[in-house]
């Protein structure tokens, strides 16, 4: 065995243990356990025949070395020894054969024979030089293992040791320990025997999470150690008399390097923001890319796919498709990541009594290496009374191995089926029934579907809609339990229970507001809007949607419309996955959208001088100009189509020798004439829309400054009164209630002695007398336990104001000191956004919830459409080749279900692999008097005949995604070129070129060109 310190030369590993203290053969035995005592005149010496002394042997009468260390025994030897009457020997132990035989040799390889000369010849091998003296050599040793600045294992990799060794070392001991390396040395010869396999390095036992504040921590240590420099350099530079830690210090290392981190880090992203459930489940994202990760070339397919161990850890179904496919996943539903780093999933205990297993409801976090060791059965084993497991036999898992055992031999039980699925996926109902690849696209899909006006929550579902429009954060839920007092589009306020109406101290002060988001642009310009869904008067519960918002229904995640479907070709029109619809979908805005976007201008310090926002543009018509306010930014409300100005802003001109024209215009107009050039911000090509927001940031100017202070002192007086009147209204209260009640020893609050004797009347007199303030809080003022109860209730209310007030000046007087933070060389910075509504359209991408997707070929009038018997068109028809190839039978099982509920005006919740059966779902289409297949006889619109076959018909819900052919549409005449090449520009954004390339040009020569 070798051992090899930082890439330099390899030497057997008994030199290091000699280097480390274990200083003869025999202390390096003793530390293995290989040691056995063998007594001379046993009966089982012939055995000892062969073995391996470890030290001489040595006659201590004359000192005769009859053996040395390592030679083997023979008879001779032994009789002789027994001569000698030399009772017992030392030997290396015959059982623990292979370890002994692989030190044994590891010795023979090795030229030290003690501590000091593997000292010296350690250091020489990884210094290069004879070290000065042994203390040196020993001191190098000890620096390079033992010490916690050069070799610090951290809490997760002393936790790491002690899981693979067995070890019971505190977490709290970073530094590696003598046992740690015997332990490893013992591991290696293990594996060298065959009895102990190498790690798999897609266990998520060997893979951790390593979060943002990890990652920050890490960031953090590099800017302070990059200061630590510049501090140490400016020491040495400067005179020591006149230092200060100011001189010394350079914070903007440290903001620099945070600022590097959060701003170009692969791993710090433009938050996805198309949806509730697109933010969620960004949030939720895991990578195995980034800093101190994979590449996407370098990864293979073991590190792609799916692990055991990644069972209710990581979504086996949730990844990208392409490159980063496996590489990029998502944190299943119910797994959590504990404080080292490695994700757990929860499982139920069971546990067992009498031969007998009972499923307990304590639920215990195991991690995958804790998991290995368990079995667990699923969460569908058939529970009797108290929980007990009924089965004779019951499925399990332990590993990677799924054995089938008694119910006694189980020690967990899964929580719920859809625990190792993600949030996405586990939106998606039966999908038990789809195949992995549609199923991929469909939780890919769900996170791309864009918020529509009017949206509608899915007749079929899974049950956990509500809980992702409350966590997200969309859905707006009642902060406290109280009674709505007033209600409209931008507010909700709520009346609290906690604060009686005659405890108020300042008016409204028993009233919560919750302020709704209107039409706020998210990151992928769709629109956040949030919409109240209760009433004035009506009674609520702290955690209930008293909101919904963007993507959501009465308090339930609605990524899309529950929409009538055909399964059936119509005139070629959905060949090839494209997809048919009705104009009602138009004309009754079911798939409307609202986008916005935003438009900015930064006003700069030019080297000509300084540019200028203004409505008046040279060359320019007043009807152009006309919606623009005086500060040349256009007014909300204002129409906007491709090539308006919405923001007019000047710069200067260069100096160039003017025109005879120009100079005419001078001599008439004066100097000013002609200096400036237009460089407004006009509408982009495609935009339609209506301005809802604007908002100008500037610089603070020196004037700036005394305005500054008389709006802070204003403000301070303000606060000054609000405190005044609080302290009145709070007195007042106080009075009320303390008056005519009976004292019970009221103390001074900073003194302790009594102010009024127990048993004393309060009388208003007596109680003015007195600041209310002094009276000591810790015991009661009154005898009347209600009276008292109320007063306690007061001196909360006053300190909660209180803190208000305090809090709210603060944050004011810090908007005011700060002003708006702008780029160096940035004056003002002006942004407008556009809000437009989109109706779907020919060339618009949809999709179902289980991976079938399709792009609109055509929008066909209500009349022409197929419709049902009872004369109801459908709104959608799709490509019935789409399904058998592609094994998505979910969308056929959706579809019955969702024509049924529709009926019976019911919504059901189907969990994944635990929903409804087929027959389940032949019951309600029985019980709706539907066909049991699911297939009816459709009309032509067109013809008004009967179709020949019956066809598939339902309710499916289908979302529109963000694939929009406004997004892409795109065309241009004569435009920018490239300065090398002096081809047109590529791509939308640069208002570039089609490039018509060979095969364009085949396409013409074969028509004749």
């Amino acid at each position: 065995i070798f051992s090899i310190i930082d890439r330099r030369r390899k030497f057997p590993v008994t030199m290091l243990l000699r280097a480390l203290g274990y200083s003869t053969n025999a202390d390096i035995f003793r530390a293995f356990n290989c040691i056995e005592k063998i007594k001379l005149n046993s009966n089982k010496i012939s055995k000892a025949i062969g073995s391996t002394v470890i030290e001489d042997v040595i006659d201590h009468a004359t000192g005769e070395i009859f053996m040395e260390g390592g030679a083997e025994i023979t008879q001779e030897i032994i009789d002789e020894l027994k001569k000698a009457k030399i009772k017992s020997l030392e030997v290396v132990n015959q059982n623990k054969n292979f370890h002994s035989m692989m030190l044994l040799n590891t010795m023979v390889k090795d030229p030290s024979k003690n501590t000091e000369e593997a000292l010296s010849i350690v250091y020489q091998l990884l210094r290069s030089g004879e070290p000065p003296n042994l203390e040196t050599a020993q001191k190098f040793i000890e620096r390079i293992f033992f010490n916690p600045k050069k070799y610090d294992l951290g809490e997760v990799g002393r936790y790491r040791l002690n899981q693979q060794f067995g070890l019971k070392v505190p977490v709290e001991d970073t530094v590696l320990t003598m046992d740690d390396i015997i332990q490893v040395i013992n591991f290696l010869v293990d594996m060298r025997k065959g009895e102990r396999g190498s790690d798999d390095i897609d266990h998520l036992g060997n893979r951790r999470v390593k979060s943002i504040g990890e990652q920050l921590t890490n960031q953090f240590a590099v800017a302070l150690s990059r200061m630590l420099r510049t501090i140490y350099e400016r020491m040495n530079l400067r005179e020591q008399e006149s230092i200060t830690p100011q001189d010394l210090i350079n914070s903007r290392v440290v903001t620099t390097v945070i600022n590097t981190f959060f701003g170009t880090s692969q791993m710090s992203q433009f938050g996805d923001q198309t949806n509730p459930l697109a933010e969620v489940t960004h949030k939720r994202r895991i990578s195995a890319l980034g800093p101190g990760g994979l590449t996407r070339e370098r990864a293979g397919f073991e590190v792609r796919d799916v692990h055991y161990t990644h069972y209710g850890r990581l979504c086996p179904i949730e990844t990208p498709e392409g490159p980063n496919i496996g590489l990029i996943s998502s944190l299943a539903l119910l797994a959590k990541v504990n404080r080292h780093g490695f994700i757990e999933a929860p499982y139920r205990k069971v546990n067992v009594k009498d031969g007998n297993a009972f499923a307990t409801q304590s639920v215990d976090y195991l991690s995958a290496d804790d998991e290995d060791r368990v079995m667990i059965a699923q969460s569908d084993e058939e529970l009797g009374k108290d929980s007990k497991l009924t089965g004779d036999h019951i499925r399990a898992r332990i590993k990677g191995d799924f054995p089938i055992v008694t119910p006694d031999q189980v020690e967990y039980m899964d929580v719920a089926p859809n625990q190792i699925l993600s949030v996405a996926a586990s939106l998606i109902p039966f999908l038990e029934h789809d195949d992995a690849n549609r199923a991929l696209m469909g939780s890919n899909m769900q996170r791309q579907s864009v918020p529509l006006m009017k949206p509608d929550a899915p007749i079929v579902g899974t049950g956990i809609e509500t809980k992702v429009a409350i966590d997200s954060r969309s859905a707006v839920v009642a902060p406290i339990s109280g009674r709505i007092h007033y209600v409209d589009a931008e507010k909700i306020v709520i009346r609290s229970y906690d604060v009686p109406e005659d405890l108020t101290l300042v008016e409204g002060e028993n009233l919560i507001t919750v302020n709704l988001r209107k039409f706020k642009r998210t990151n992928q310009n769709t629109s956040q809007n949030q919409r109240p869904i209760v009433s004035e008067g009506d009674k609520i519960e702290a955690g209930q949607p008293i909101a919904d918002g963007t993507s959501t229904s009465n308090g339930e995640l609605a990524l899309g419309k529950n929409i009538t479907v055909a399964f059936m070709p119509w005139r070629g029109y959905n060949f090839e996955d494209a997809i048919v619809i009705s104009e009602r979908l138009v004309k009754q805005d079911l798939f409307t959208s609202v986008h916005v976007n935003e438009v900015e201008l930064e006003v700069r310090d030019t080297k000509r001088g300084e540019e200028e926002l203004t409505p008046e543009i040279p060359n320019v018509g007043e009807d152009a100009t006309k919606e623009l306010d005086d500060q040349g930014i256009i007014r909300i409300g204002a129409k906007v189509r491709e090539g308006d100005i919405i923001i007019g802003k000047v710069t200067p001109k260069g100096e160039t020798d003017p025109t005879p024209e120009e100079k005419l215009l001078r001599a008439i107009f004066g100097e000013k004439a002609g200096e400036v050039k237009d460089a407004s911000k006009r509408a982009d090509p495609g935009v339609n829309g209506v301005v809802i927001n604007t908002k100008l940031f500037e610089k603070r100017s020196k004037t700036a400054r005394a305005e500054e202070r008389k709006n802070i002192l204003e403000l301070q007086k303000v606060t000054a009164i609000r405190k005044k009147e609080l302290k009145e209204s709070r007195d007042e209260k106080l009075m009320v209630i303390l008056k005519d009640q009976v004292s019970d020893g009221i103390r001074d609050i900073s003194s302790g002695r009594t102010l009024i004797k127990k048993g004393t009347k309060l009388t208003a007199k007596r109680l003015k007398s007195y600041n209310l303030e002094r009276f000591a809080q810790d015991a009661t003022w009154v005898e009347d336990k209600q009276a008292w109860r109320k007063i306690k209730a007061v001196w909360r209310s006053f300190w909660k104001e209180w803190r208000i007030i305090e809090e709210t000046l603060d944050r004011e007087v810090f908007k005011l000191r700060i002003g708006d933070e702008l780029q160096p060389g940035i004056l003002k910075l002006a942004k407008v956004d556009i809000a437009n509504k989109r109706k779907i359209q020919v060339g618009d991408k949809m999709a179902g919830r289980h991976g079938n997707k399709g792009i609109i070929a055509t929008v066909v009038p209500e009349e022409d459409m197929p419709f049902l018997e009872n004369g109801s068109p459908v709104d959608v028809i799709l490509n019935p080749l789409g399904v058998p190839s592609r094994m998505n039978l979910g969308q056929l099982y959706e579809t019955m279900l969702g024509w049924a509920g529709e009926i019976l005006g019911l919504n059901y919740s189907t969990p994944v692999f635990n929903g409804a059966t087929p027959s389940e779902v032949e019951g309600e289409m029985k019980k709706a008097g539907l066909p049991l297949t699911g297939k009816t006889t459709l009309i032509d619109g067109r013809t008004g005949e009967k179709l020949e076959n019956p066809v598939t018909v339902g309710v499916i819900y289908m979302m529109k995604l963000s694939h929009m052919v406004d997004d892409k549409m795109h065309a241009r005449s004569t435009g920018p070129y490239s300065l090398v090449t002096q081809q047109p520009l590529g791509g939308k954004a640069q208002f570039g070129g089609q490039r018509f390339g060979e095969m364009e040009c085949w396409a013409l020569e074969a028509y004749g060109a």
